[in-house]
């Protein structure tokens, strides 16, 4: 799996108003800014991002996935 294509998955499944990915095919990091984290304990909104990646997560298709996961507001304030 190439980044391009966990970012792509990610997208469909959950609504993004930012999303970066990194990695080397099977350990990965994410930035994950999304509305529907408002809300949201940080477990909960792991379990977002699990829940669209699927039996991808059990398949070791994407063997480790590290996120950061934040509100559109959350993300405007670590901008500034």
């Amino acid at each position: 799996m190439t980044a391009d294509e966990l970012k792509t998955l990610i997208a469909a499944g959950l609504p993004c108003e930012h999303l970066e990915v990194e990695g080397d095919g099977r350990h990965w990091y994410a930035v994950i800014v999304s509305k529907q984290f408002e809300g949201k304990r940080l477990i909960q909104r792991h379990q977002r991002v699990y829940a669209t990646l699927g039996s991808r997560m059990h398949s070791d298709e994407v063997h480790a996935l590290s996120m950061k996961t934040l509100t559109p507001t959350e993300w405007s304030d670590t901008a500034a």
